[in-house]
C-alpha cells in the first residue's frame, strides 16, 4: 500500500486542525490509515539515517501508549513491534509510557505497527495527539468511580465483619453469623464486577495471548480471595466455612487502586515536566491571505502545521510563537526560558529574529516564517526530548527483561506455599497464596529508577540542559574530572575584530572580503565574526563558495588556494606568527598556499572575553569536589590566560582535536571519570570518548549534537547543576532500590509463613510503590 492510496484528505480545512482530529481517531483506534499518509506521520515521526550501502527510508515516530501498568507491559509491547516487518526497533519506557519506534516506509505503516500494539492490549497514541490530554483526564475519572466504590463498600463490609473480630467463639449465633456472611457477600459484589474490572479484563487478555504481566497474578489473588469466601458463605459447614475474607479483598482492592490512581498522578507529575515543554506550540494561528483577483486581503486562523517559510503571521500577547521567523512589526517582550533557561524577558522589534516555543509577552507583532515544522530549534529540542522519554537506562532494561520472568517465579511460589499449607487448612492455604501474590508485585523495582531520572531530567529541561540519554544521569554522578574547552564554551560566542592587519599586495578590505567568503558555511565563532564584520562593514560577499572548500576540524578552512585559520594551520612563521600569541590574543590568519609553500596575506585580531559565569561555575565544580581543566587549540598562552580568570588549574593549549582526544584517554587511563563540555563544532572525538559529554552554546547544532546533555543558554552554571543534580538522582535511586529490596525481604517470608492477611499486603504493596514515586517526585523540585 503506498502512502498516497491509504487515504484521501481535503487539501484545506480553513478553520479546523484536519491533523489534530485525525489523528485523535487513530489514537482511539478507529482508523490508523488515517496515520499512513505521509503528512500525518511526518507530525509525530522524523526521518533517521540508513546503515551505510542501505537504501531504506528509516523513520523514528514517538508514540504514547495506554493502558501500561509494568515493566512486562513495556517489554510485551516491544516484542509485539519488533514482530511486525519493516519494524527495526522500538523502545518503551514504563515509566513514561511513552516509546519509539523506527521502521522502514518501505517495508511497513504506523497502521501495521499500531494495529500490532493495539491486538496486543496497548493503544498507542501518536505523541503529539492533541486529544492524549483528554483521554488521560477521562482515564483518571473511571479510576476514580472505581476507587471510590471500594472505598465506600469496603467500609460497609468492615461494619458488618466487625462483630466476628469483637465476639468470643459461640458468643454469637450461626444464623446472625451467616447474614453478616452474606450482607458482606451481596457489598462485596460490585467491588469484584466493578472495580476490579480492569484487572480480570487484563489478566484474561494475557492469558488468550499466553504472557504474564502484573495484572495476572493480582487477578489471580482477586478470584482466589473472593472463591474462598463465597464458598465460606455458601457452605459454613465446608472446609472453607470456618472464615470469610471479604474485608481483606475489599481492603487490598481499595488500597490497590489507591496506589495506581496516585502513580497515576505523580507520573503526570514527574514526567509531566517534559510533556509540558514537548506540547507547546499553538493549534492554530492567524495568517495573512491575499485576496483574489484584486480582493482585499484578510487575517486566517489556520492550522499550524500548514505554515511554510514566507508566510506572515499575526502573534497576539498570551500566545507562543509557532515557528521561526523576524519581526516585521510591531515591538514586544519575548519570554524564551525553554530554549536558554534564562526566564528574563527579551525585547525584540522590527527586524529581530523570534523563535519556535517563545511565548509572546506583551504586544501583538506581526511575523514572517523563515522556518516551520521539523526545520525550527523547537523541533529539534523536542527530538531529543522525546528520545530521552523514551530511552531506557541499564536498571531498567534488567527490569524489563526480569519483569515476566520474576512474575512466573511469584506464581509458582504462590502454589507451592498453597500446597504446603493445603494439608493443615486449605481456606488459609488460599489466603497465603493470595498474600504472596499480592505482596510480590515488582512495581516499586521497576519504577525506582525510571521515575527518579525521569524528574531530574524535567527538572533539568526547565533550566536549559535538555537530557538525550537517561542512562546518562548515571554516569554524570560518579564524574571526578570536567574538562571544557575554550573557544564558544568558556568565552562567548560573539567575537569582535579588534584589529585587521594585511600584506601590501592585498588591502584591508578585499581581506575582510576573502575572508568572509571563506568562512561562509562554518559554524565557528571565529567564522561567524568575520561574516558578521564583512556585513557590518557592507561589503558585497560573494555567494558561492570557493571551489575545493573544506573544514579542518580544530585548524581552519582550506579552499581555492587560500587557508583561513591557525598560525600553524596557514603555514605563518616570523614575527606574524608570534606577535599576537606574545600578548595572549586570539587571532586569525589568512595565507595563499601553492607549490612554493604559503604566503602570509592578513591577520584578524578579536577580543575574546570570559563568560560572565565562568568564576562561580568553575569554583561550585570544585566546592563540589571535581577537578576542572580547559583543553584549547588556541595558543598555550591564550589558553592559560583565560584559565587564569576562570580558576582552573589544568590547562593545555595548541592542540589538535587527536591531541585533545588522547589527553581525555590519558585522564581516563589513570582512573579519572570525565565529562567533556564543547561547542559540539570541532570537539566531536572528545565529546565521544568522554564518560558523559555536554555539547555547549546556542550555536550547537541540534540534529547532530550527539553529546549526552545539550545546554541550550549561556550559563555554565548549568554544568555544575546538573553535577549536583545527578548525584541527587543517584542517591534517590540507591534509596529506592533498597527500599524495594527490603519490603520484598521482609514482605516475602511474612507472607510465606502466613503472618501477612491479604489486606496488609495490598497495602504494602501500594506503600512501596507510592513511596519509591513519592521519592522520585523531590528531584522535580525547584
Amino acid at each position: 500500500m503506498t502512502a498516497s492510496s491509504a487515504l484521501s484528505l481535503p487539501a484545506a480545512l480553513p478553520d479546523a486542525p484536519d491533523a489534530g482530529r485525525a489523528r485523535a481517531r487513530a489514537g482511539q483506534g478507529a482508523d490508523f490509515a488515517l496515520l499512513d499518509e505521509a503528512d500525518e506521520w511526518a507530525a509525530f515521526s522524523r526521518p533517521v539515517a540508513a546503515a551505510a550501502g542501505e537504501g531504506a527510508r528509516l523513520w523514528e515516530s514517538s508514540v504514547a501508549f495506554e493502558g501500561m501498568y509494568c515493566a512486562a507491559c513495556a517489554g510485551t509491547i516491544e516484542d509485539a513491534l519488533r514482530a511486525v516487518p519493516g519494524v527495526r526497533d522500538a523502545q518503551v519506557s514504563a515509566a513514561s509510557h511513552r516509546g519509539r519506534v523506527v521502521w522502514d516506509e518501505s517495508a511497513t505503516r504506523p497502521s501495521a505497527w499500531m494495529q500490532a500494539a493495539l491486538a496486543a492490549g496497548y493503544r498507542p497514541v501518536p505523541a503529539h495527539d492533541a486529544a492524549g490530554s483528554a483521554r488521560r483526564q477521562a482515564e483518571t475519572r473511571r479510576m476514580l468511580w472505581r476507587l471510590g466504590v471500594a472505598g465506600v463498600c469496603m467500609m460497609q463490609v468492615m461494619m458488618y465483619a466487625a462483630p466476628a473480630y469483637f465476639t468470643a467463639p459461640g458468643e454469637m449465633d450461626a444464623q446472625t453469623q451467616y447474614l453478616l456472611r452474606w450482607a458482606q457477600w451481596v457489598l462485596a459484589m460490585p467491588v469484584v464486577l466493578f472495580s476490579c474490572g480492569p484487572f480480570f479484563k487484563n489478566a484474561w487478555r494475557d492469558l488468550k495471548l499466553r504472557r504474564i504481566s502484573m495484572d495476572l497474578p493480582v487477578a489471580l489473588a482477586m478470584l482466589a480471595a473472593f472463591g474462598v469466601s463465597s464458598l465460606g458463605t455458601f457452605e459454613p459447614a465446608g472446609p472453607f466455612g470456618r472464615e470469610v475474607y471479604f474485608d481483606s479483598l475489599t481492603m487490598f482492592v481499595f488500597f490497590l487502586l489507591t496506589g495506581r490512581w496516585l502513580e497515576l498522578r505523580l507520573r503526570e507529575r514527574t514526567a509531566g515536566a517534559l510533556e509540558k515543554l514537548m506540547h507547546r506550540l499553538p493549534q492554530s494561528v492567524e495568517r495573512w491571505q491575499a485576496g483574489e483577483k484584486g480582493a482585499p486581503g484578510g487575517w486566517q486562523r489556520v492550522a499550524a502545521r500548514r505554515l511554510r517559510a514566507g508566510d506572515v503571521l499575526r502573534v497576539w500577547p498570551g500566545e507562543v510563537f509557532p515557528a521561526d521567523g523576524q519581526v516585521l512589526k510591531g515591538r514586544t517582550l519575548v519570554d524564551e526560558a525553554l530554549l536558554t533557561g534564562e526566564s528574563t524577558p527579551l525585547e525584540r522589534g522590527e527586524g529581530s529574529q523570534v523563535v519556535a516555543g517563545s511565548h509572546n509577552l506583551s504586544a501583538a507583532v506581526e511575523v514572517r516564517v523563515q522556518q516551520a515544522g521539523a526545520g525550527t530549534r523547537y523541533a529539534q529540542i523536542v527530538a531529543l526530548m522525546e528520545q530521552a522519554a523514551s530511552s531506557k537506562p541499564g536498571v531498567a532494561r534488567l527490569a524489563d527483561k526480569m519483569a515476566r520472568p520474576f512474575l512466573l517465579a511469584v506464581l509458582l511460589a504462590a502454589g507451592a506455599a498453597c500446597a504446603g499449607w493445603w494439608p493443615q487448612d486449605p481456606a488459609r492455604a488460599l489466603m497465603v497464596a493470595v498474600s504472596i501474590l499480592v505482596v510480590t508485585c515488582p512495581c516499586a523495582l521497576s519504577l525506582a529508577t525510571p521515575a527518579a531520572l525521569l524528574a531530574s531530567a524535567g527538572w533539568m529541561a526547565r533550566r536549559g540542559v535538555l537530557v538525550r540519554r537517561l542512562q546518562a544521569l548515571e554516569a554524570l554522578a560518579g564524574v571526578d574530572t570536567v574538562v571544557f574547552d575554550k573557544t564558544g564554551t568558556l568565552t562567548r560566542d560573539a567575537f569582535a575584530l579588534r584589529q585587521l592587519r594585511a600584506s601590501e599586495d592585498m588591502g584591508e578590505t578585499q581581506a575582510l572580503a576573502l575572508a568572509a567568503q571563506m568562512a561562509r558555511g562554518s559554524l565557528h565563532p571565529v567564522a561567524r565574526a568575520l561574516a558578521a564584520q564583512a556585513e557590518k562593514a557592507g561589503l558585497a560577499v560573494p555567494q558561492e563558495p570557493l571551489p575545493g572548500w573544506r573544514e579542518v576540524a580544530g585548524q581552519g578552512i582550506e579552499a581555492g588556494g587560500f587557508r583561513l585559520g591557525s598560525a600553524r594551520f596557514c603555514g605563518v612563521a616570523g614575527d606574524e606568527a608570534v606577535r599576537d600569541e606574545a600578548a595572549g590574543a586570539l587571532a586569525c590568519h589568512l595565507s595563499r598556499v601553492d607549490d612554493g609553500g604559503a604566503r602570509w596575506l592578513a591577520a584578524f585580531v578579536f577580543d575574546e572575553d570570559l563568560r560572565p559565569d565562568a568564576a562561580a561555575a568553575v569554583a561550585a565544580l570544585h566546592a563540589a569536589g571535581a577537578r576542572v581543566a580547559l583543553l584549547s587549540g588556541d595558543r598555550p598562552l591564550a589558553a592559560q590566560r583565560l584559565a587564569r580568570q576562570a580558576g582552573i588549574e589544568e590547562a593545555q593549549g595548541g592542540l589538535t582535536p587527536d591531541d585533545k582526544l588522547r589527553a581525555v584517554r590519558q585522564w581516563q587511563q589513570a582512573g579519572r571519570r570525565v565529562a567533556m563540555v564543547g561547542d559540539g563544532l570541532n570537539d566531536a572525538p572528545t565529546l565521544a570518548a568522554a564518560h558523559v559529554s555536554f555539547a555547549f552554546g546556542r550555536a550547537v547544532p541540534l540534529a547532530q549534537a550527539q553529546a549526552d546533555f545539550v545546554a541550550l543558554g549561556d550559563r555554565l552554571s548549568a554544568i555544575a547543576g546538573a553535577l549536583a543534580q545527578a548525584r541527587r538522582t543517584l542517591r534517590v535511586v540507591r534509596q529506592n532500590l533498597a527500599w524495594a529490596a527490603a519490603y520484598n525481604a521482609v514482605g516475602v517470608p511474612l507472607a510465606v509463613a502466613g503472618l501477612m492477611p491479604a489486606w496488609a499486603a495490598g497495602l504494602g504493596m501500594a506503600a512501596s510503590s507510592l513511596l519509591v514515586a513519592l521519592n522520585a517526585l523531590r528531584l522535580s523540585r525547584d
